[in-house]
């Protein structure tokens, strides 16, 4: 009596094969081959990806200006409402006005009072007119509807780390402002230029890849730690 000999399975009996879809190149859903996912996101074209900085939202003064005009205009309305009704006014109000009646305007004390409100009023437009939040900076546009920025210190801190992988470097310093990076390093061994040429490559790779829109400046100063005692 013969054994039945194994067989493999066909197509139609158990086998599920996949077959290719074709899709047309200005489709919807198709996905699209010319971007690499591996490597880093490219820029707005046109735009070169500048961003402008981050406007602050001024809370603080702006609740400070508030509370200043709510209160004065508290204090006026109950003045006027007192004197419809027959009251006499405020003292420091009258007073105020027979003040400004009287004195002439060379007076240091009307001097002074017009510097205060002249002072003020520069300050006011001086926050209206200038973008503020000076401790971020704007980073590279990728997209059209989205906006990112790095805070000083995480810049300086990562250019520290790269900093402190070169042979030699003993300490580092960094500091980080809109257009220019201090960094300032000690080196205990190898020569001083070879140091400092090792970290202007190093730390020019460094900050091109933290993806400013405005890369800052370097200056890197090397020199020996003092001695001790």
């Amino acid at each position: 009596m013969s054994e039945p000999q194994d067989r493999e399975p066909s197509e139609a009996e158990g086998t599920t094969q996949r077959l290719p879809v074709l899709e047309k190149p200005g489709a919807p859903n198709a996905p699209d081959r010319s971007a690499s996912s591996d490597g880093p996101p490219s820029v707005l074209d046109g735009e070169g990806g500048r961003a402008g900085r981050f406007w602050s939202a001024r809370r603080i003064s702006a609740a400070l200006v508030a509370l200043v005009l709510l209160a004065l205009a508290g204090l006026f309305l109950y003045d006027i409402v007192a004197v419809r009704a027959d009251r006499p006014g405020m003292h420091w109000r009258r007073e105020l006005a027979r003040q400004l009646a009287e004195r002439p305007l060379d007076d240091i004390w009307v001097l002074i009072g017009a510097g205060v409100a002249a002072a003020l009023g520069l300050w006011l437009l001086f926050l209206a007119a200038t973008p503020g939040l000076r401790h971020v900076l704007p980073m590279r546009r990728t997209h059209a509807d989205v906006r990112a920025g790095l805070d000083r210190d995480a810049a300086a801190t990562a250019l520290r780390d790269r900093a402190m992988e070169v042979a030699g470097v003993q300490s580092v310093r960094v500091r980080v402002r809109r257009r220019r990076a201090d960094v300032r390093a000690l080196s205990h061994f190898r020569d001083l230029d070879d140091v400092r040429t090792e970290l202007d490559a190093v730390l020019a790779d460094a900050v091109s890849g933290l993806g400013l829109s405005r890369p800052p400046s370097l200056s890197v100063r090397v020199r020996r730690p003092g001695r001790k005692g």
